[in-house]
């Protein structure tokens, strides 16, 4: 992403980032989750949930609600879940400062909703089968633990709590199930797998390239100097 564009933004609207922005979304999953599970006759969860045909009907708050709706349905799971990504989005948020972490966020939302509607309007006979792996928080959490992993992929989590996995290489694995939604699974299916990248290549995508070119300009120059070497 363009650092001065950016830097430019900041300065024009920076002080309308919101501060801990990620303690307010856990905080938010972690009331929901209590309110669905010690009263799940209020349908809470349904009724948060981004479905598009509902959006167009009126339901226009799904817009943003789909963000609380947490990730598990398990106790000790939404624990754990809940405690990784206050620890990833508080992170970024150190690291890139308030402003640039909303900037990201914001962009992953954006791209939530765009592929949700796109994968109603593209296949509405099975939205019900296939459009809710898009319409939840789910890969807009990727984008932030893929950009997490590239900032720092020395980090170790414990699996099960007892085995210590540095984040790069959950990374590879999410990156492989990405690579395979996008070749294997259906047209909706797609959409989301590209929502949950979008803001990590407007991020990271010069990095990207740059990091390619120079690893491709080493190489080339170890060739040229092992053959100037044999002669």
């Amino acid at each position: 992403m363009d650092l001065n564009r950016l830097y430019k933004l900041e300065r024009k609207y920076g002080r309308y980032a919101i501060e801990d922005l990620m303690l307010y979304i856990v905080f938010a999953n972690a009331i929901v989750f209590i309110i669905d599970f010690l009263m799940p006759a209020t349908n809470l969860i349904n009724k948060l949930m981004l479905y598009p045909d509902r959006v167009l009907k009126g339901d226009v708050w799904r817009l943003l609600t789909f963000l609380f709706v947490p990730p598990s349905d398990s106790i000790i799971w939404i624990v754990f879940a809940l405690y990784f990504y206050y620890l990833v989005g508080t992170s970024l948020e150190d690291q890139w400062g308030s402003f640039r972490f909303n900037i990201y966020y914001l962009i992953g939302v954006l791209a939530s909703i765009a592929a949700a509607f796109l994968a109603y309007a593209t296949m509405p006979v099975f939205y019900g089968a296939y459009l809710p792996v898009a319409i939840t928080p789910e890969h807009l959490n990727l984008s932030l633990f893929l950009a997490f992993a590239h900032l720092f992929p020395n980090f170790e989590v414990m699996i099960f709590f007892i085995l210590p996995v540095k984040v790069k290489y959950l990374a590879w694995i999410n990156w492989a199930f990405i690579i395979y939604s996008l070749i294997f699974n259906p047209l909706p299916i797609k959409f989301a797998a590209v929502a949950s990248i979008v803001n990590y290549l407007i991020f990271f995508g010069s990095d990207i390239i740059k990091n390619i070119k120079l690893k491709r300009q080493v190489y080339k120059n170890r060739r040229r100097f092992r053959q100037a070497f044999k002669k």
